[in-house]
């Protein structure tokens, strides 16, 4: 349900722009002068205040799964494919993300 709601805060995200949001991020931190029309730059169709929003609802979603509202997600890795470096990636990538 919160998971849902940073899906459809405005309108619909590809994956490529979601991809484009994750990296944005990592390049514009919270110090960034123009943070949010650096984003949405990087991403392509959004304004400042849709990456704006997306981000804050992802915020939440955190706290909620933090917080035992929502439960974490029991992922397991695949033994095919190229995406199992991902998934480390992907953790680690995450754990250093400062959202709050």
């Amino acid at each position: 349900m919160a998971a849902m709601s940073s899906r459809d805060s405005s309108g619909s995200w590809t994956p490529n722009q979601n991809k484009a949001f994750e990296r944005a991020l990592a390049v514009f931190d919270k110090d960034t002068p123009d943070r949010w029309h650096n984003v949405a730059n990087a991403v392509g169709g959004k304004t400042a205040d849709e990456v704006k929003r997306h981000f804050d609802l992802l915020v939440e979603d955190v706290k909620h799964i933090e917080s035992g509202r929502i439960p974490f997600p029991n992922y397991t890795a695949t033994t095919t494919g190229s995406s199992n470096g991902n998934v480390n990636d992907e953790e680690k990538r995450m754990r250093n993300l400062k959202l709050h």
